[in-house]
């Protein structure tokens, strides 16, 4: 038995909460990360995990195991990473995860920088608006807006989201254009509710130091920025949209902006990391890399998109 594999196989186990997770995460077949488990516990002839037919828990030896475990591997990677100089040339298969609307009009776009600087890393980026489980799920590093509520999570502020109130011209020609927030109030709306709550979020505005916060009636929801864009291009309504997805659109006059002498609070961007486990040469890489390509995008560090701009 491969002592080092089965100890990496043990922490994913416990990462990801059973078997199944696990195996799918390491792509591996389950039978062989339960097989590598089996002899794990049998050549330290301790029991690492309680199992039943509908969870995995650990016990107190594997909880104590798990903790020698990663300090084991994090100090492995390090000694050989700086014995192959990987800090220069990182590779492997690097899981990220960012919102919709960041991975198609931001990151994506920029990826060939990415690649001519580290060709060796194979990227798989999962793009969607539904807040990942990133231990769970074998996700390396995330994109995310809004306070962070997991405290388990290492975060690097890497940029700030406004968003800007707009509708389509055949829209505001039906329906009039609204001149104060309460004015909403009397328009079809195009809400967007939580991907990870199903709660509809509320509308915010600020001018000169007040603030109003409103639940908007509306007879269309989504949970999808895609969703949301092609939603208010079809005249269903007005919405607000994160600023940096308008330029385009405001240019070539499908949207137009509403209520733009009112900003509406900032939202912080992050890119998160679990704590417990080693910041290899690749996740840095990669943090490092987005957050050169945010702090040059105006759109991601300053305020909303204004009418004209």
């Amino acid at each position: 038995m491969d002592k080092l594999q089965a100890m990496e196989v043990f922490v994913q186990v416990v990462d990801a909460g059973g078997f199944t997770r696990a195996a799918e995460n390491l792509h591996m077949p389950k039978a062989t990360v339960s097989t590598l488990i089996q002899g794990l516990e049998a050549s330290l002839s301790v029991k690492l995990l309680n199992r039943t037919t509908r969870q995995v828990s650990v016990t107190a030896d594997g909880a104590a195991y798990y903790e020698r475990c990663l300090r084991i591997l994090s100090d492995i990677r390090e000694t050989e990473e700086s014995l192959s100089n990987n800090h220069a040339s990182p590779s492997g298969r690097l899981r990220v995860d960012v919102p919709t609307g960041l991975g198609l009009q931001v990151i994506i776009p920029a990826l060939a920088s990415f690649f001519e600087r580290y060709p060796d890393i194979q990227l798989e980026m999962g793009c969607g608006d539904r807040p990942v489980d990133l231990i769970e799920e074998g996700v390396d590093c995330a994109v995310r807006g809004g306070e962070l509520a997991d405290s388990t999570l290492i975060a690097r502020r890497v940029g700030v989201l406004y968003f800007s109130t707009c509708a389509a011209p055949s829209y505001l020609a039906r329906h009039g254009r609204p001149e104060h927030p309460e004015d909403l109030k009397r328009h079809r709306c195009i809400n967007y509710f939580s991907a990870k709550t199903g709660n509809i979020i509320d509308w915010d505005f600020v001018r000169n130091g007040k603030r109003i916060q409103l639940a908007l009636p509306g007879a269309f929801a989504v949970n999808n920025s895609d969703a949301h864009m092609a939603a208010g291009l079809s005249g269903l309504g007005v919405m607000q949209l994160p600023s940096f997805l308008l330029p385009r659109h405001l240019e070539a006059g499908r949207l137009e902006l509403v209520l733009d002498d009112w900003c509406t609070d900032p939202i912080p961007l992050h890119v998160v990391y679990p704590q417990n486990r080693h910041l290899s040469a690749k996740v840095r890489v990669f943090v490092e890399w987005i957050a050169e390509l945010f702090a040059v995008d105006p759109k991601l560090q300053g305020e909303p998109v204004r009418a004209g701009e």
